[in-house]
C-alpha cells in the first residue's frame, strides 16, 4: 500500500463575519446585550440618549467553514469531494492549494500541486497567454526547457492559439478555463486539484477535460476533484468525501458516498427560502428569494408519478431597465442533465416576481431529481446561479404487474401505443 501523498488532520477554518446592528433594536437584542455584557448595554443606552447617537453598532460572528476534517489521499488516487453549496468544499481546496491558511489542524503534502479553482486563478491579467504558461510552470518549479517541451501540447489542448499573445484580461471566462486547465494538466504536477470551475466551459470541452483527468489518474498522479456532476465523480474517482456544513459526513467508496448524499438530499423539504444574506442568491441586480415544489396545490418534496408537479420560484428585480429571463436545469440522482428550460427575456420593473413551470404527469421516471435555478440579464449574463437549489422525489404510485425491476432512463412518458394485426397480409408458401 502506497504512503499518503496528502494527509489532513483535524482541519478547521474560521471566518469572522461583521454585522451592523441598530442600537434601537428591540427587546430581544437588549436582553442579549445585557446577558453578554451588562456594561456594554448601559454604555449603548447612554449613547442612544445623547443628542448625536451612533447610527449602528458593529457585531461580529464566528463562522466555521470547516470543522475538524481529517482524511488521507494515497499517491495515484482520485478523490471526489461532494456536498451541497456552502458545505466547505472550496475552502478545503483553497487550504490544500496554500491559497489560504487553516485556523486549526495540519495539512501535509508531498509533491508539487497544480490547482484550478476559480476562473483566472494563478494568471497575471496583464501577461499574455504565452507568458502565463511559462509563469505557471515556474511557480510549479519547472525549468524553462521542461515547459517548452510541453508548450505545443498545452496550446493544442486549449484551442486558443489565435489569442496566445493577447493579455489574458481580455479573455472570456471560457478561454480562461481552457488555458488554465491545459496548463494544470500538462505541466505534470504530482497533485492536480480541480474545482467546479470546469462548469464554465462548453460541453465538448468538459468531456475533453474529464478524459484528460482520467489519463492523469491512470498515469499515477493524484487528483482531488470537486463537482456537482455525480456521473463524473463516480467515473473518475474511486473514493469520495462528503462534506456537510463544514464537517466530514462520510468517506469511502465513491458510489456508497454518493448514495448517502442522495438520501440526505432527498430528505429536504419541498420549499427553500433564502434571506438575501448569501452572496450567490443576491448580486445587487437580481435576488432569488424562494423555491418550492407543488403537487395537488400542496408544498411537498414527494411527487406521485401520475400527477403533475409544479416548480415555483420567487425572485426580486432590484434595478431599473433589466432585461430578465430565468432558466432551470433538471438533474437526476446520478447527476445526469435531464433537461433545461426557461422563459423569454423581457424588461421587468423593480419588484417581486414568480415564475412557475409544470412537469407533466407520467413524464419523469421514479427517483430523485435536483433543480438548479438561474437568473439571467443581458441574454448571456448569469447574475444568479444556484446549483441544487431544491430537490424532490418522484414515487411509483401503482404496482407494475408486468415488470417489477427498475425502468431505465431519466424520463418515462406514458406513450400512446397501437396494435394492428397483419395476419391477412402474410404470404404462405
Amino acid at each position: 500500500m502506497s504512503s499518503p501523498i496528502i494527509s489532513v488532520e483535524h482541519l478547521s477554518k474560521r471566518y469572522i463575519i461583521g454585522h451592523q446592528r441598530n442600537p434601537h433594536d428591540g427587546l430581544r437584542h437588549q436582553i442579549e446585550d445585557t446577558l453578554r455584557s451588562p456594561w456594554r448595554w448601559f454604555r449603548n443606552r447612554s449613547r442612544s440618549r445623547s443628542s448625536n447617537p451612533r447610527p449602528s453598532s458593529p457585531t461580529k460572528e464566528e463562522f466555521w467553514a470547516l470543522k475538524d476534517v481529517s482524511f488521507e489521499v494515497k499517491e495515484g488516487e482520485a478523490l471526489g469531494v461532494i456536498g451541497r453549496n456552502g458545505a466547505g468544499k472550496s475552502t478545503l481546496l483553497k487550504i490544500l492549494s496554500r491559497i489560504t491558511e487553516a485556523t486549526e489542524g495540519r495539512v501535509r503534502i508531498k509533491g508539487r500541486v497544480a490547482s484550478l479553482l476559480e476562473v483566472g486563478t494563478g494568471f497575471h491579467p496583464d501577461l499574455t497567454g504565452r507568458e502565463n504558461i511559462f509563469l505557471n510552470g515556474s511557480i510549479l518549479g519547472m525549468r524553462k526547457a521542461e515547459i517548452k517541451s510541453k508548450f505545443d501540447e498545452i496550446v493544442a489542448f486549449s484551442e486558443i492559439e489565435k489569442f496566445l499573445d493577447t493579455p489574458v484580461k481580455r479573455y472570456s471566462s471560457g478561454m480562461y478555463v481552457r488555458l488554465a486547465f491545459a496548463v494544470a494538466a500538462h505541466l505534470e504536477p504530482e497533485i492536480l486539484i480541480v474545482d467546479e470551475v470546469l462548469a464554465v466551459g462548453d460541453a465538448p470541452f468538459q468531456k475533453k477535460c474529464l478524459g484528460k483527468m482520467g489519463e492523469v489518474a491512470k498515469g499515477g498522479r493524484t487528483i482531488i476533484f470537486v463537482s456537482h456532476n455525480m456521473t463524473a465523480v463516480t467515473s473518475l474517482c474511486s473514493r469520495a468525501l462528503l462534506l456537510e456544513a463544514g464537517s466530514k459526513r462520510i468517506e469511502g467508496e465513491a458510489r456508497l458516498v454518493l448514495s448517502t448524499y442522495i438520501s440526505t438530499a432527498a430528505a429536504s423539504r419541498g420549499e427553500v427560502i433564502w434571506d438575501g444574506s448569501r452572496g450567490d442568491t443576491n448580486n445587487g441586480r437580481l435576488r432569488l428569494m424562494a423555491a418550492r415544489i407543488l403537487c395537488e396545490d400542496k408544498i411537498t418534496a414527494d411527487v406521485e408519478i401520475d400527477k403533475p408537479a409544479i416548480l415555483q420560484y420567487d425572485f426580486q428585480v432590484l434595478e431599473e431597465g433589466l432585461n430578465v429571463c430565468t432558466s432551470i436545469h433538471l438533474f437526476d440522482k446520478h447527476g445526469i442533465w435531464v433537461l433545461c428550460g426557461g422563459t423569454r427575456s423581457r424588461i421587468l420593473k423593480p419588484g417581486i416576481y414568480q415564475h412557475s413551470c409544470v412537469f407533466p404527469a407520467n413524464f419523469l421516471n421514479d427517483g430523485m431529481y435536483t433543480v438548479s435555478i438561474i437568473l439571467i440579464t443581458e441574454v448571456t449574463r448569469l447574475d444568479v446561479h444556484i446549483r441544487d437549489a431544491i430537490s424532490f422525489v418522484v414515487h411509483e404510485t401503482k404496482a407494475r404487474e408486468e415488470y417489477l425491476g427498475v425502468v431505465a432512463g431519466c424520463v418515462r412518458p406514458k406513450l400512446e401505443w397501437m396494435e394492428k394485426s397483419l395476419n391477412n397480409s402474410v404470404v404462405h408458401q
